[in-house]
């Protein structure tokens, strides 16, 4: 009898509790998935994985752990992720990027929220491992990210750094991190800018911006300056040192794209 009543009580306790769907997009992730699945499914009621038609082991990943598994194609990162938002069933939405994991710290503030619901927005920190280390200054921590929400409240805009808008105005911030595994190789990083800088060299054409020669110059000694003495990136060492390398070459790429888009156009 009494542990009739104890089942029914956590049956009662789990009817009670709010809802959440975990909301992932991927493309060619078999090698991070498989851990971010196993970082959200304890909190997670349904998981949503939309994927850009993978061509490696992801799919086959994602259906083991009986995901619901939609392939879209790839437009922009707002776009792709509003998709996988519109497919979510619960009102509470949990979103997180493929080569991301949930610490176990942030995995209990969000089955408390499960419990006790009393926000529209949460936050929470976002620490990056870089090339094997985690880095903990260059500007890239705490990188708080409004990740859970109420989902009819908000959705994602933006072509690269996407955001959720209308911007929140209450955000309630949780105690641990999202651990982000997004740099495996220096090889990776540069793919990345180039791939990255491409989009942005664009889009500020679409929107009739320009740049002078000493501006690139100007923002890519500035940035290098901001990445590794004001936001203390020679605390991280030889890594910080490289962040703001790369955050140097980043802008002279993307500006060294727009300027040749500038000349292509005046011929």
């Amino acid at each position: 009898m009494i542990l009739i009543k104890a089942y029914l009580s956590k049956c009662l306790i789990r009817f009670l509790m709010h809802k959440i769907s975990t909301v992932i997009i991927t493309k060619n992730e078999e090698t991070n998935i498989e851990r971010c699945l196993l970082s959200v499914v304890d909190f997670s009621d349904e998981i949503i994985v939309v994927d850009d038609f993978s061509t490696d082991q992801t799919p086959a990943i994602c259906k083991r752990y009986h995901v619901v598994f939609v392939q879209n194609e790839f437009k922009d990162f707002a776009f792709q992720k509003n998709i996988a938002l519109s497919k979510a069933k619960h009102a509470l939405v949990f979103s997180i990027d493929a080569d991301e994991e949930v610490s176990e710290k942030l995995k209990q503030s969000i089955l408390a929220v499960k419990s006790n619901s009393d926000s529209l927005f949460y936050s929470m920190n976002r620490q990056t491992n870089y090339l094997g280390k985690w880095i903990r200054y260059s500007g890239w921590y705490p990188d708080t990210k409004i990740r859970l929400w109420q989902k009819e409240h908000a959705r994602w805009q933006g072509a690269v750094h996407e955001v959720l808008q209308p911007k929140p105005q209450e955000v309630k911030h949780l105690k641990g991190d999202i651990l982000h595994y997004s740099f495996p190789s220096l090889q990776w990083h540069i793919s990345k800018l180039n791939h990255f800088t491409d989009i942005a060299a664009e889009l500020m054409f679409s929107r009739n911006k320009r740049v002078s020669l000493m501006k690139m110059l100007f923002s890519m000694k500035f940035n290098f300056i901001k990445k590794y003495v004001l936001q203390l990136g020679f605390l991280d060492g030889y890594h910080g040192f490289l962040i703001a390398l790369m955050s140097s070459y980043y802008t002279l790429l993307k500006y060294a794209k727009l300027r040749h888009l500038q000349s292509k156009a005046k011929k």
